[in-house]
């Protein structure tokens, strides 16, 4: 049964795209890719704050810092490029999210043995005991967010997304050198103005 806020969401949903529709008019916009992308940026957003808002809160993490330990858990020791790239995030973020970890007793930071230059993390007994904990209720809540689709439209969904997964890390960079005619992308910004006039 639908409460009162799923109609509200589902009708602020609905609200936007017609509104999108009527401003863009006969701007020659591709409407489909549009909103499918848009809702895929609407979905992971609302996902991670229910479980930044419920499941994680408990255990004191975010969705980031629950990532990287996913991550860890499930491949074992690695070093810390792939790690960032696994868990999406860049090299920096990692090492913030990573020290904070490592200050809790859930991860380990450790020189590679062949190479001083790069770091392994892998978790700690406590690290790997909070895991296994956690898992089980972060899946709980997997199955409460997808709980309007079935079995199928969930295996759909995985493959639809996976497609989109793809197309950009094996075809983007290629495509954003062509939209900035090769030259490196500029510093990224807050979108704020400088204070300095």
């Amino acid at each position: 049964m639908r409460g009162e806020h799923d109609v509200t969401v589902h009708r602020s949903l609905r609200e936007t795209e017609k509104a999108v529709q009527a401003k863009l008019g006969d701007t020659p916009v591709r409407h489909t890719q549009m909103v499918a992308v848009a809702n895929i940026y609407r979905a992971a957003a609302a996902v991670r704050q229910h479980f930044e808002n419920s499941v994680l809160r408990g255990a004191e993490l975010t969705w980031t810092s629950f990532v990287v330990l996913w991550v860890v858990w499930i491949r074992g020791e690695m070093e810390t490029r792939h790690v960032a790239e696994e868990a999406g995030i860049s090299k920096g973020t990692l090492t913030g999210v990573s020290r904070t970890l490592q200050s809790r007793g859930l991860l380990e930071r450790n020189s590679h043995p062949s190479d001083g230059r790069l770091v392994l993390l892998r978790l700690t007994e406590r690290g790997e005991q909070l895991m296994a904990e956690v898992f089980p209720a972060f899946n709980a809540e997997e199955v409460f967010v997808a709980e309007r689709l079935t079995d199928e439209e969930c295996g759909t969904l995985a493959d639809l997304l996976r497609k989109i997964v793809m197309q950009t890390e094996e075809n983007g960079e290629e495509r954003r050198l062509a939209l900035l005619d090769g030259a490196d992308p500029h510093p990224r910004r807050s979108g704020r103005r400088s204070s300095r006039s």
